[in-house]
C-alpha cells in the first residue's frame, strides 16, 4: 500500500516533469505497427516511479539488516540506472538504439555478478551452488561454484532483458511482472519459514521470508504505474523500469533456489526473448523471417490483432503459467 500510494502521489508530478524535459517523448520504431505512431510524444522513463516507490517502501518496512534485501536492491536499482542511461541516450539521439549492446551487457554482468557472488556466500552451503528440479522431491543439480555463478548470472541478466523485450505495448510487461512478484512473495515466505518449507518439502533458505516485503512493494508499484500506463498510456516504463524489474525477479529466483521455476512463471518473457533470437538467427542464416515482426507481440499486431487483444490474451497466458509455477510447490 505504501508503494502504491507513493506512485499515486509522485506519478502525476513525474509525468509532467518528463513531458516538459523530453518534449518529443520516446522514439517510435519506424518499422513498427502503424498504430504505434499515434503514441509519439509520450514520455518514457516512467520506471523511475517504480524504482523510487519500491526502494522507499522496502527500506521502510523490511528488515534492513537482512543481506538478501540489499543484494536484491543492488540489482533493482543498479539495473534501473543502466536502463535510465539507455533511455537517456535514446532521447538525446532521438533514435531507438540507445546504449550499445556490449556496454549494456557488461554493466549488467558487473552488477549481477557482485549480487550473485554475495548471495552464494551467505546461502546455506548445501544449497549455495545447486539448482533444484521442479516437480521432484529431492533432486538437485550440483553445479559447483565455477558453473553456478555463470548460470545464476544468465538467470538474472536473461530475466532482465526478457522483460525489457516484452515491454512494447501499454500494460503488457507490468501486469505479468506483478503476477511474478506475487508468486515470488508467496515462495519467499514459504521457503524462508522452516515449518512450511519442511511440510511442502521445499529447500529451507533462512532469511528469504523478508524478500516478501520487497515483492509486495513491487506489486504495489506495478499497480500504481499501471494506473498511468493503462491505454492510452500517459507514460512508458522505458528500459529504466523493465531492466530493473526483470533483474530483481531474476535475483529473487536465485536467492530462493527457484531459478527453473522462474522460467515457468515468466514463460511469457521467455517466449518474447526466444522469438527475437529465432528471428535474428533465421534472418542471418537464411535471409528469411519466421515472424512478421519480433518480439512476438508485434507479430500478432501485424496479423491484425488490436493492441488490447494482444495485451489481455498475454495477461491470461501469464496467469496460467503462474498457476503452473505455483503447482510446483505441492506437485512432486
Amino acid at each position: 500500500m505504501t508503494s502504491l500510494l507513493i506512485c499515486f502521489v509522485v506519478g502525476p508530478h513525474l509525468i509532467n516533469w518528463l513531458r516538459v524535459r523530453q518534449k518529443k517523448g520516446q522514439p517510435i520504431r519506424s518499422d513498427g505497427p502503424d498504430t504505434h505512431f499515434a503514441k509519439a510524444g509520450t514520455p518514457t522513463m516512467g520506471g523511475l516511479m517504480i524504482i523510487v516507490s519500491v526502494f522507499i517502501s522496502t527500506i521502510l518496512w523490511a528488515d534492513i539488516t537482512n543481506p538478501y534485501i540489499w543484494f536484491s536492491l543492488l540489482v533493482f536499482v543498479g539495473y534501473g540506472v543502466i536502463g535510465f542511461w539507455d533511455d537517456y541516450l535514446k532521447l538525446t539521439k532521438q533514435n531507438t538504439k540507445g546504449l550499445s549492446g556490449k556496454l549494456k551487457l557488461l554493466t549488467q554482468l558487473l552488477i549481477g555478478g557482485l549480487a550473485v557472488w554475495g548471495v552464494v556466500q551467505i546461502a546455506p552451503p548445501e544449497l549455495a551452488t545447486s539448482v533444484p528440479i521442479p516437480f521432484t522431491k529431492d533432486i538437485s543439480i550440483h553445479l559447483g561454484l565455477f558453473l553456478y555463478i555463470p548460470f545464476a548470472l544468465c538467470v538474472v541478466m536473461g530475466s532482465s532483458n526478457a522483460v525489457n523485450l516484452t515491454d512494447g505495448l501499454d500494460g503488457l510487461a507490468i501486469v505479468p511482472s506483478a503476477i511474478c512478484a506475487a508468486c515470488f512473495g508467496l515462495i519467499c515466505y514459504l521457503v524462508g519459514n522452516a515449518v512450511f518449507a519442511n511440510y511442502l518439502q521445499l529447500h529451507f533458505v533462512p532469511g528469504t521470508g523478508e524478500i516478501a516485503v520487497l515483492c509486495g512493494a513491487l506489486i504495489g508499484a506495478a499497480m500504481g504505474f499501471l494506473w498511468f500506463n493503462a491505454p492510452p498510456a500517459s507514460v512508458f516504463m522505458g528500459d529504466t523500469g523493465s531492466l530493473a524489474i526483470g533483474g530483481v525477479l531474476g535475483i529473487i529466483a536465485v536467492i530462493t533456489k527457484h531459478e527453473l521455476v522462474l522460467a515457468i512463471m515468466g514463460g511469457l518473457f521467455v517466449l518474447e526473448a526466444v522469438s527475437v533470437m529465432v528471428q535474428v538467427a533465421s534472418f542471418k542464416l537464411t535471409g528469411k523471417r519466421v515472424f512478421r515482426m519480433a518480439p512476438i507481440h508485434h507479430h500478432f499486431e501485424k496479423k491484425g490483432w488490436s493492441e488490447p487483444t494482444v495485451v489481455i490474451r498475454f495477461w491470461i497466458i501469464s496467469v496460467i503459467l503462474a498457476l503452473v509455477a505455483l503447482s510446483t510447490l505441492k506437485l512432486r
